[in-house]
């Protein structure tokens, strides 16, 4: 298998087109990857850098852990990438929900022009979300303690106490200017690379980070941490489980529900068209990693708030809340999950409309053998995605409580358990898959070998 896959990596040089789309991409994100080492001027770097590194050794990070995960790393080397691509993205996430429910984005997206119009809304979006999000991460900066839970022997800011809203200004300028280059970047990917160049972005980020998970794995089994002293029965059972999570999110990105739609014969003008039958894929997890992400967003305020408003009036109800939303509590699980399996459905509901999919194929001549054209058919494709969107939702609380469990009951380190499941490894795994699939598209054009030989990679999207 391993011969096969070096073979299909070879095949990709030899062909001229593929090989300079190749290349380009791994030079951009090597630029990308620099946002992450460049500091911005005015603040302690190593300092915070070794303080969430004891903190992640430690079992701890938190919230923090994750979007230093996310970031690369910039975050905490208080780099000009600290943001990466996370506001475009929201920008994004934010302008295709509005697309769904606004009827005049929703008129838009349908024409040529609207479309590019839509895009260049998530670009202003993004600048907004980059100054709002560059303030607070410039105060964050500020106080450590208080805003990024993190001990440090003083204020990370080097500037004099008078230069404070000049450090700040910079900060947020920075920052944006930082997040703007790597969202044309991601775009320069996408157009003249390999794969989505926005998703590879994140990606390389969150593998730059394997190098502290092997760090991590050596501390559990040298007993030189804080962690439990692991043995080779830990090892063969976290080696078995990372296989198990690779497989499963394999397995149910690429599954699909396949309706028959069966095409009568029609005549349009002059031209008469055979009918036929064909299918149409209804993915299992549709929304993707969005629920994750949502529900991650949605859950670093309560605990923070609460901690907050605990620590101003004194109050012991504040604190206990503050302890039962900390990240990994049982309380946190249970909303954890229970957000997952709201915002799978709320995707559903409004990026797939059946009512529109029953039109066209009414339009079309088409119809589901056994249903009935029109509502019948809505209700039909409602009710069948409905099911199979609780399964996908099930699995994405699987996968998102594994690294939450394994931190909690194995005391096995953040940078070590991320990479076990949650975002990061939903992002990683199907970035990856999407990539293979237009190298593979590549390869079979040209009649090479893919990276199977039987079937085909079928993607995200």
């Amino acid at each position: 298998m391993f011969r096969s896959i070096a073979n299909t990596f070879s095949n990709c040089f030899k062909i001229p087109e593929l090989k300079s789309r190749i290349i380009f991409t791994v030079v951009v994100l090597a630029v990308c990857r620099l946002t992450a080492y460049i500091h911005i001027p005015g603040l302690d770097a190593p300092t915070l850098n070794k303080a969430v590194d004891d903190a992640q050794r430690a079992g701890g990070g938190g919230a923090f852990g994750l979007l230093s995960a996310f970031s690369g790393g910039a975050i905490q080397n208080c780099a000009i990438g600290a943001l990466t691509i996370i506001p475009y993205i929201s920008a994004t996430i934010i302008i295709q929900l509005l697309t769904a429910v606004v009827p005049q984005l929703s008129k838009m997206a349908r024409e040529e022009g609207g479309r590019a119009k839509i895009v260049q809304y998530g670009r202003y979006l993004t600048v907004l979300l980059c100054l709002g999000q560059g303030m607070l991460t410039a105060i964050g900066y500020e106080h450590p303690e208080t805003v990024l839970q993190l001990k440090l022997p003083h204020s990370l800011v080097l500037y004099p106490e008078s230069w404070i809203w000049w450090y700040r200004i910079q900060t947020t300028i920075v920052l944006t200017t930082g997040t703007m280059l790597l969202m044309w970047l991601g775009e320069q990917i996408t157009d003249r690379g390999i794969g989505n160049g926005v998703s590879l972005i994140i990606t390389i980020n969150i593998l730059s980070r394997l190098p502290n998970a092997f760090v991590g794995v050596h501390d559990m089994f040298s007993g030189s941490g804080p962690e439990m002293k692991a043995n080779i029965v830990h090892g063969i059972a976290l080696l078995l489980l990372l296989a198990g999570v690779i497989a499963g999110i394999i397995a149910v990105t690429q599954a699909q529900r396949k309706i028959p739609v069966t095409y009568a014969q029609r005549a349009v003008g002059r031209k008469v068209y055979a009918g036929g039958t064909n299918y149409m894929p209804l993915r299992v997890n549709y929304a993707g990693v969005m629920p994750v992400i949502f529900a991650q967003s949605i859950l670093m305020f309560p605990q923070k708030i609460a901690q907050y408003l605990g620590k101003l009036f004194n109050l012991k109800f504040f604190t206990d809340i503050s302890m039962h939303l900390d990240y990994g509590a049982g309380w946190y699980l249970a909303i954890f999950a229970l957000l997952i399996l709201f915002f799978s459905y709320f995707w559903v509901a409004t990026q797939f409309n059946e009512l529109q999919i029953a039109d066209d194929l009414k339009k079309n001549g088409g119809y589901i053998p056994g249903v009935r054209p029109g509502q019948a058919t809505s209700d039909y494709l409602h009710n069948t995605m409905s099911r199979i969107t609780l399964a996908g939702a099930v699995f994405l609380v699987i996968i998102s409580v594994i690294p939450i469990i394994l931190g909690r009951v194995m005391h096995v380190p953040m940078q070590v358990s991320q990479f076990f499941g949650g975002t990061s490894m939903l992002i990683a795994v199907g970035v990856m898959l999407d990539t293979m699939r237009q190298m593979e598209s590549h390869l079979l054009m040209r009649h090479y070998d893919g990276f199977l030989k039987k079937g085909k990679l079928k993607g995200r999207f």
